[in-house]
């Protein structure tokens, strides 16, 4: 893209985007992966192609570069399920937990938490919080559920979740399987607990899209944002892969961020030429939320 070019831009999207815009992006990744290159970027604006959460990561890392989101109303249910108020008063009732909060949430709940973890990095960011210190965990309690069931950690969990990892119906994903009986099912942990139990493998969507790539079988049933499918095709074109199956009748059958799904390809270019919608934090947000950022990126390294 000359546009690109021209503006000394950078385009970073998730991989729950839709796939033409994943085809001109300059890196496509995960939470963890986005925030990694966010740090490196060498440009003086950043296009972030994902959702209101993400962009506003980019740019508590990237004070002094322009960051821009296709469409503001690009949000996160996950995001929204977590008022900083209420989460303050959370906080303030149990004064002698370490807070760590899962990526997905605003900067205001960044900024009042210890440290920050994503996907990737949840079970390792936990490990590494002394036995013996009581953990808040949110906003995600499905993540929350599978980080306990696999730590045997007592932690206190802030009652969020994702409508679309929740989408998944258990009655057509087995009736999927049967059909595909050879597949291997996998799944992203903020998924129900039903869910994680017909799951071979639970991990993140780089994790997930990995384990595909090194996998020997040929089938997979995928319990995540359909929009993985398109990177995760690129890279095993000779396999299988269907998505697991939603409890909606909708037109893929498959579980959709209709958030994700905001941002489309002329949005990118209007974005980009305009250079505008423009993501703005607080200083003082900023700096709070910095702080469990980087002791995050410190530990994933």
């Amino acid at each position: 893209m000359e546009l690109k070019k021209e503006k000394n831009a950078v385009i970073l999207a998730h991989y729950y985007q839709e796939a033409d815009i994943q085809d001109i992006a300059d890196y496509v990744g995960d939470s963890l992966g986005l925030s990694q290159e966010a740090m490196k970027v060498d440009a003086d604006i950043i296009l972030f192609a994902g959702v209101h959460f993400m962009a506003e990561t980019a740019k508590i890392l990237n004070p002094t570069k322009k960051v821009i989101l296709p469409d503001l109303k690009a949000g996160c249910s996950l995001a929204e399920s977590c008022p900083p108020d209420l989460f303050k008063k959370f906080i303030d009732e149990h004064p002698d937990h370490i807070v760590i909060t899962y990526v997905n949430c605003s900067a205001e709940i960044k900024a009042l938490s210890d440290i920050v973890c994503t996907s990737s990095n949840a079970l390792k960011i936990v490990e590494s919080i002394p036995k013996e210190t009581p953990i808040i965990f949110a906003p995600d309690k499905n993540l929350g559920k599978y980080i306990i069931s696999k730590t045997g950690r007592d932690m206190l969990l802030w009652d969020g979740s994702c409508v679309v990892h929740e989408a998944f119906s258990l009655d057509k994903l087995i009736e999927v399987h049967k059909q595909y009986p050879a597949a291997t099912i996998i799944a992203h942990p903020e998924s129900e607990t039903h869910i994680l139990q017909t799951a071979s493998y639970i991990g993140s969507t780089a994790g997930m899209i990995n384990y595909v790539k090194t996998n020997p079988n040929n089938q997979f049933i995928v319990a995540t944002e359909a929009g993985i499918l398109h990177k995760m095709q690129q890279e095993v074109p000779h396999k299988i892969l269907i998505p697991a199956p939603s409890k909606e009748d909708n037109t893929c059958a498959c579980s959709e961020c209709g958030y994700m799904k905001m941002n489309t390809l002329q949005k990118v270019y209007d974005c980009l030429l305009n250079e505008s919608p423009e993501i703005n934090i607080p200083e003082n947000i900023r700096k709070k939320a910095l702080v469990p950022i980087e002791r995050m990126l410190e530990l994933s390294k």
